[in-house]
């Protein structure tokens, strides 16, 4: 999106991209609609995708609004057949189905030191050879801090930088936190969490349940992660506000990098609508195959850079649990594809991209 001369750029034909993109929010906004968090309390994705704009230092365009700084990855998953018993998703079948991923940290500002923040991301979209798709995006952290959309957006509002100290308030994060006390879990896994020096070392962990649906209609309740092969922990260079990158290119040229995919199923009782909540730790956990990272690219011109991750995006054979947070997510991330494609098209009223260093603009 900041490449001068891109090779593969789509022509700047304004008009098609805002069909194409005004598609995707009405879509994404039925679909919240339906899960009902629009209407409670006029919380809107707008509103929302408004409020992580504003945390990440205002508008960056044609850049995601969350996680915008990242990079494109590609390989494949490589199917065992241990979890066809649960899923007629073909992915699941013994076999090799193409991946098209995106690693990335938090936070609207696409030149953030790697290091400001613990939490590492990866989004992966499975391309199943019946033409179908299983769009996911996995964070590093086991648990997330909230379980509404609701919550999630007073989360934001909380952490809104005071313009005196360029730093959240922290009486007004303290009250959030007096009012959420749902966010535990997290808070106790984050005193402890530290940037990795790596994307590669990492666990990355779906957070909402879904449902598998098997060949006599069954519903399984389950969450998956995805466990790293790689468990070096080589600390962090310094002075290097954008290691990740460099050290993601040096793993590749040495080999393919691979995690497992690990499947857990829940037990009768075990909550599907509350993401801040883990399941006890003796639930059966299914090996389902190995993903198999071979290449990347620049997020401005890469495979992934068009690529809406929107994880209720399924093929047959998997199904959206009950958990509030995946509509909310699906038109949240439709605001913000709509917002950075109209940018890329220069339609009327947006800002354009701008050039920026190649590093910075990872």
């Amino acid at each position: 999106m900041h490449d001068p001369q891109p090779l593969s750029r789509p022509p700047r034909n304004g008009l098609r991209w805002a069909l194409i993109a005004g598609a995707v929010v009405v879509a994404g906004g039925a679909f919240a609609y339906v899960g009902g968090w629009l209407t409670s309390h006029r919380l809107t994705a707008q509103r929302l995708v408004d409020e992580l704009q504003r945390n990440g230092g205002g508008v960056h365009p044609g850049y995601r609004r969350n996680h915008a700084k990242g990079v494109c990855v590609a390989g494949y998953f490589e199917g065992n057949g241990n979890a066809s018993a649960y899923s007629t998703a073909s992915v699941f079948a013994v076999g090799r189905t193409p991946v098209v991923g995106r690693f990335a940290i938090p936070g609207g500002n696409p030149y953030a030191p790697d290091g400001s923040v613990p939490i590492r991301s990866l989004a992966l979209r499975f391309n199943l050879p019946n033409g179908q798709q299983w769009r996911t995006g996995m964070n590093s952290m086991p648990v997330f801090p909230v379980a509404t959309p609701q919550a999630f957006y007073a989360q934001q509002v909380a952490s809104r930088k005071d313009p005196a100290t360029g730093k959240p308030d922290p009486a007004k994060l303290a009250a959030f936190f007096a009012a959420h006390p749902e966010t535990a879990a997290f808070r106790a896994w984050a005193k402890t969490a530290r940037p990795s020096a790596s994307f590669i070392t990492e666990s990355y962990y779906g957070l909402d349940a879904f449902y598998f649906i098997d060949a006599q209609g069954g519903r399984h309740a389950v969450r998956w992660r995805m466990a790293p092969e790689a468990t070096d922990t080589n600390p962090a260079p310094a002075g290097d506000d954008n290691y990740l990158v460099s050290d993601l290119k040096q793993r590749l040229a040495r080999g393919p990098q691979r995690w497992h995919l690990l499947v857990t199923l829940a037990a009768p009782g075990d909550p599907t609508d509350d993401a801040t909540k883990v399941w006890p730790a003796d639930r059966t956990t299914i090996d389902a195959g190995t993903l198999v990272l071979t290449g990347e690219q620049p997020q401005d011109n890469g495979p992934c850079r068009d690529i809406n991750y929107d994880p209720t995006v399924l093929p047959a054979g998997i199904a959206i649990s009950d958990d509030p947070l995946l509509p909310a997510r699906s038109a949240a991330y439709a605001d913000s594809y709509l917002r950075r494609t109209r940018e890329e098209a220069h339609v009327p009223g947006t800002t354009a991209p701008t050039h920026a260093p190649p590093e910075a603009a990872r």
